[in-house]
């Protein structure tokens, strides 16, 4: 036994006011999960010694000590053994009825273990790790003591004002004050503001904000035009286009939209294939794909032969099912034109820009290998890739040729259904070739806009109206401008007003615009379906779907045609009659490719 021990009082008497509070207390603790550990008892027991050396050195006696006392009882006598529980309910008792005067000394530590209030507060702002179970503890025991309560009203209070000092911070940082100070456009030169990329990027977010909301944030003594000339510079810079293309593609959409549409143009767009359900179906090509490790997916609920890679453990354009023809590598935006087009069996179908094969052979696919698909390209070496993917798709009823497309009003005709993938400036597929950010130019918005019209004219008057089935024209884009698309299609029907403009029985994609920057169009171009990579996740497309109802129009509201057409070197000829074969003309042609024949087998 220690010294210590062999010095240790006696347990003194319980009070009969505190017995029934020292019970319930007793009771309430023991469903604390937080025990202090067992080697504080020696600290227990000095403290109380301590309280009763003062109480006994006290010149005024409590009310209650007196009232013992006078009872005959001793004060200590039958006191259970000092237990933790019972030091903290004597605190708490004596803080509510004590007189001002610390009647027991303080604990060396509180209920929290710290020395001090300050100390307590300095811990937690030192150690964060243990702020969470200091707060589960004094949740607790929140009824217990309020002053742990104001700790915690203090501590969020802090947190507030910190959280607050974060928003002030960063909105000096975005040079957006609160109170009627616009954005101040930043001042120097070109190569100086454009130094640095980050402050380009931080830059372009603030010019967004302040155009979202111009009323609230704009500088009054700065115009709007001002805000967007300054933001399609930083645009133009930060992501690599040519001014006056950024400038064209900006105006397409809204402000907050065209930086989603320059964000998703960095971004590859998925890699798709389609299935040749000449030779396979899609779930049979699926299973095959995922056994060799190919993680896939359907592309979507609008197409049923579409497939989504998005990891391949082996080429997937070097797989046996790929060699095999079961599958092409496609787009998932060249799959719409030919689910416009709805090409029906037995029919004769005209691609006019067919090359690398993709929507021949899907065309061919729908026909199921039936009536005749004239695959025409005017570009000879493209012709290679075309005729590969017709073989090795096992599409049979397609027949290749080479021809300008504006030549086909005079070539063939009587076309059930004509489809003009037509060339364009790419603007749809830059996050394929990133070239088009730089490399158009105004001249471009000219010449191939002119070239578009000019073959939709031709597949117009390639088709026969007549037919049972068809008459159908279907013009398509991979241009997101309104030059190469509304434009183009608002020509045609001027030009041709026996056609219209019809659904194109895609579910999906954005309405075509009737109005643009002061340009009027016919009300049913609304009929036609856009496509972005930013809300549809394919390249950016553009769908249009006409129905020939007559094979003879107005020639009088095509008077000017002649003149244009003249003054550009083109001479085809509009004809009031049904377009049909010309023997003649084809008579020369066989002779020449028979004489081609002979020069190669070495005959004259």
């Amino acid at each position: 036994m220690g010294r210590r021990q062999r010095n240790k009082q006696g347990a003194p008497a319980p009070l009969d006011g505190f017995s029934k509070k020292k019970n319930n207390a007793s009771k309430n603790k023991k469903n604390d999960k937080r025990k202090r550990p067992a080697n504080n008892d020696d600290k227990v027991v000095l403290k109380k010694q301590k309280v009763v050396e003062k109480v006994e050195e006290s010149d005024q006696e409590p009310d209650f000590l007196a009232e013992a006392n006078n009872s005959g009882d001793d004060l200590w006598d039958n006191v259970e053994a000092a237990s933790d529980d019972d030091d903290e309910m004597l605190d708490d008792e004596f803080d509510l009825e004590g007189d001002g005067e610390d009647i027991f000394p303080k604990a060396d530590t509180n209920f929290l273990g710290s020395d001090s209030e300050e100390e307590e507060e300095a811990e937690e702002e030192e150690e964060d790790s243990d702020e969470d179970d200091d707060d589960e503890h004094i949740a607790e025991f929140e009824g217990l003591d309020e002053r742990k309560s104001r700790k915690i009203e203090a501590r969020k209070a802090r947190e507030a004002a910190a959280a607050e000092a974060e928003l002030m911070e960063s909105a000096m940082q975005t040079n957006i004050a609160e109170e009627g100070e616009g954005f101040q456009l930043p001042e120097g030169g070109e190569e100086e503001l454009t130094a640095d990329v980050t402050v380009v990027n931080q830059r372009i977010q603030e010019l967004v904000n302040v155009l979202n909301n111009f009323k609230t944030m704009r500088d009054p003594n700065t115009s709007r035009q001002d805000y967007i000339d300054r933001l399609i510079k930083d645009i133009a810079y930060y992501y690599g286009y040519s001014e006056f293309l950024a400038e064209k593609l900006f105006n397409l959409f809204s402000v907050s939209e065209a930086i989603e549409f320059f964000e998703a143009n960095e971004v590859p767009r998925p890699v798709t294939i389609r299935t040749n359900t000449l030779r396979t179906r899609r779930r049979d090509l699926a299973q095959a794909l995922i056994n060799r490790g190919v993680n896939l997916d359907p592309i979507g609920k609008w197409s049923k032969v579409g497939l989504q890679v998005f990891d391949s453990q082996v080429p997937i354009g070097a797989t046996p099912e790929y060699l095999s023809g079961h599958y092409i590598l496609q787009a998932a935006s060249s799959f719409l034109p030919v689910m416009a087009l709805a090409p029906q069996e037995n029919e004769r179908v005209l691609d006019m820009a067919s090359a690398p094969g993709g929507k021949t052979t899907y065309i061919a696919a729908l026909q199921k290998n039936t009536g005749m698909v004239f695959a025409n390209d005017a570009n000879k070496d493209r012709l290679k890739s075309l005729t590969a993917n017709i073989h090795r798709l096992g599409v049979k009823n397609a027949v290749v040729c080479n021809y300008d497309g504006r030549e086909f009003p005079k070539v063939v005709g009587g076309f059930d259904r004509v489809l003009l993938d037509a060339p364009c400036s790419g603007t749809g597929v830059i996050s394929k070739d990133a070239s088009v950010k730089l490399n158009k130019t105004e001249k471009d918005f000219i010449d191939i806009p002119f070239l578009q019209k000019q073959l939709i004219l031709s597949a117009i008057d390639s088709v026969d109206a007549k037919s049972k089935t068809g008459g159908y024209i279907v013009y398509s884009t991979c241009s997101v401008t309104v030059e190469e698309n509304e434009a183009v299609v608002n020509y045609a029907l001027k030009k041709r007003p026996n056609v219209k403009l019809v659904p194109t029985g895609l579910d999906f994609g954005k309405e075509g615009f009737t109005s643009f920057r002061g340009q009027t169009f016919h009300p049913s171009v609304k009929l036609t379906r856009r496509f972005y990579p930013h809300v549809h996740n394919m390249d950016g497309f553009y769908v249009a779907k006409f129905k020939k109802m007559s094979n003879k129009f107005d020639s009088g509201k095509d008077e000017d045609a002649p003149a244009k057409k003249q003054a550009n070197g083109s001479s085809n000829k509009k004809e009031d009659e049904e377009i049909t074969f010309n023997d003649e003309e084809d008579a020369k042609y066989i002779e020449e490719s028979k004489a081609k024949l002979r020069k190669k087998k070495g005959k004259k």
